[in-house]
């Protein structure tokens, strides 16, 4: 499998399980490996044999703004979900979410989970 890359999406998003989060806009920054076969696009240079970044990249954000998440895991379960139904020649999905001011004393806090096509 080959890897497409989005690192370093970011976006204001309502996140949080306080009341005081559920009020205000909270920056979250994504990266995505997505797996894929690349041969044919590379052969075909045809955007419809590879996956679209740009895309991918509105799908994200779009899922992102479509309502309040009370934890980041119910955001990157729901982005890695979307993505897989909607985008057939992804295998598998890594995705790291963060958000960067959650905690001052640390550059940011967040997770990395990696979900897969069931066959």
């Amino acid at each position: 499998m080959d890897t497409i890359l989005i690192e370093g999406l970011s976006t204001q998003a309502s996140i949080g399980v306080f009341d005081w989060e559920k009020q205000i806009q909270q920056r979250l920054e994504l990266d995505l490996a997505l797996e894929t076969d690349l041969a044919k696009p590379a052969r075909s240079e045809q955007l419809s044999d590879t996956l679209d970044y740009a895309r991918i990249s509105q799908d994200v954000l779009g899922l992102i703004h479509q309502r309040h998440y009370d934890l980041i895991e119910t955001l990157a379960e729901t982005i890695t979900e979307a993505l897989l139904q909607q985008h057939p020649l992804i295998h598998r999905i890594t995705l790291t979410l963060r958000k960067p001011d959650a905690v001052p004393q640390a550059r940011s806090v967040g997770l990395r989970i990696s979900r897969q096509r069931s066959v």
